[in-house]
């Protein structure tokens, strides 16, 4: 496994992470210790949840698979969804923040949370209130760093000037919606987050499992996938175009696709991990595997003039 900086922090992260959506929703507790465990021994160090995943049931069941092993983890959460009904059970307020850390160390079965990020945006907190609470929690040790997910770049931006004002942690990490198919970040998020350091964590990577390979053109989508009840605007006589192209330059390369859509996030130097989320043994071992795949520059360009 390959192990990348995160932003400009000094933790080491796997360049594959796991994503773990699907515990507590379609693996139980028993399934989510084979494929946390898997994950482990494959060397994936960077394990990502939320307080909302599984309707709270992801992170307690991550806590048990981690017993025994939680220093071979890089733990991240999230804090902001609704977690139940109240005018206080949502958002980014200094209130929400401390009440939900102690809920997630509890259910993670450990004192400390390696990355604790803000999940949504919140525009009835100020931010400034935000990053003062996870600074607090930084400095009690609860939290060792703080990152965010699907903010907009201005609100990036506005989170780390606020911080630099401030003198206070501001956010290492950023996680968006981003892959060969969805590049919408390249055009505010990436710049801003290579220039003041700010590591990226894509997910959704392969695009609910379009880029696997699995979804033929003029096929109904198989059986159980993601994209058989709602195709998400995916299956487009365009996207198989791509798909088609993209299959073709990774078999001449002795490569499947689902590699070379890692590997294409990977070879961004901001991209600190890739987060892929599995339900099988054999998922969690060809994401991980797919790190060992570095494109060259030239590669890369030929894959751009692909998706057009």
């Amino acid at each position: 496994m390959q192990y990348r900086q995160l932003g400009s922090s000094g933790l080491q992260v796997s360049a594959i992470g796991l994503g773990t959506n699907n515990f507590g929703r379609r693996l139980d507790a028993a399934a989510t210790e084979t494929v946390v465990h898997a994950a482990l021994d494959a060397g994936v160090n960077m394990i990502d949840t939320s307080n909302s995943y599984g309707g709270g049931d992801s992170e307690e069941f991550i806590g048990r698979a981690l017993k025994g092993r939680r220093h071979e983890a890089v733990l991240a959460t999230k804090v902001s969804s609704r977690v139940s009904e109240g005018p206080n059970n949502a958002g980014n307020s200094r209130k929400h923040i401390y009440d939900q850390v102690d809920v997630s160390l509890r259910k993670l079965r450990t004192d400390y949370i390696d990355l604790y990020q803000i999940h949504w945006w919140d525009p009835n907190t100020p931010i400034e209130e935000t990053l003062r609470a996870l600074d607090e929690l930084i400095r009690a040790g609860k939290v060792r760093y703080a990152g965010c997910s699907n903010f907009a770049a201005w609100q990036v931006c506005e989170s780390h000037w606020t911080a630099k004002t401030l003198g206070i942690n501001g956010f290492v990490s950023m996680q968006p919606h981003y892959s060969m198919l969805y590049r919408q970040p390249e055009e505010e998020m990436i710049p801003f987050c290579e220039k003041y350091g700010i590591g990226i964590l894509p997910y959704y990577p392969l695009e609910n499992g379009f880029l696997t390979g699995k979804y033929r053109r003029g096929q109904p989508a198989p059986d159980g996938t993601r994209l058989s009840e709602n195709d998400r605007g995916a299956l487009t006589s365009r996207n198989f175009d791509i798909l088609e192209g993209l299959e073709g330059f990774a078999s001449e390369r002795g490569h499947t696709i689902l590699e070379l859509a890692f590997a294409w996030l990977l070879a961004s130097p901001m991209v600190s991990s890739v987060i892929a989320g599995a339900t099988r043994v054999e998922q969690v071992e060809g994401n991980a595997a797919s790190a060992a795949w570095s494109l060259t520059a030239e590669e890369v360009e030929e894959v751009n003039a692909i998706l057009g």
